[in-house]
């Protein structure tokens, strides 16, 4: 083959490549759910349920993720796992992100928020997926009110403990 014909070949497959990663389709990340899930002595484990819907021909991949977790401005909690999870072609899916808040972090976020019954937060996390044309990189950003369970509010401990505290007495 001339030398012509390949540098021709590859430069076609330079113009060529870019194309082909327009081809693949950056899924839809919906946040559906907040919830607390666990809480103990350290803190309160919360889970948030992502769908995802993968608007392509072909199946997707989770290879895994990292996240960031900030209240009132304030980070909260950050780390990330490998986790794979197939993304059905056309299809929504289910993912559940759980994170671990320390009690000496939600009390400095008492102490800024107005109301510490629905507490503002961001989330932002990077999703690492596998398509047949390689991985790619998917970054969510997600701002909502995490809506504490009324046993779990402030008040609530308060009041347990003004009552226990009467029953010392």
């Amino acid at each position: 083959m001339p030398l012509r014909h390949c540098l021709a070949a590859v430069l076609l497959l330079f113009v060529m490549l870019p194309g082909c990663a327009s081809l693949v389709q950056a899924p839809r990340v919906t946040l559906r759910e907040t919830s607390m899930v666990g809480l103990d002595t350290s803190g309160i484990d919360i889970e948030f349920l992502l769908e995802i819907s993968n608007p392509n021909p072909f199946d997707l991949s989770l290879l895994g993720y990292t996240f960031d977790l900030q209240v009132l401005a304030l980070p909260l909690s950050t780390g990330g796992k490998q986790e794979t999870i197939l993304f059905p072609a056309g299809k929504e899916t289910g993912m559940r992100l759980p994170v671990r808040l320390k009690f000496a972090d939600l009390l400095k976020i008492v102490n800024r928020s107005p109301d510490p019954d629905k507490i503002p937060y961001q989330l932002n996390t990077m999703l690492r997926l596998k398509t047949p044309l390689g991985e790619m990189s998917v970054p969510v950003e997600k701002s909502a009110l995490l809506n504490i369970p009324e046993q779990y509010r402030p008040a609530a401990f308060t009041n347990r403990l003004r009552d226990a505290l009467r029953g010392i007495r």
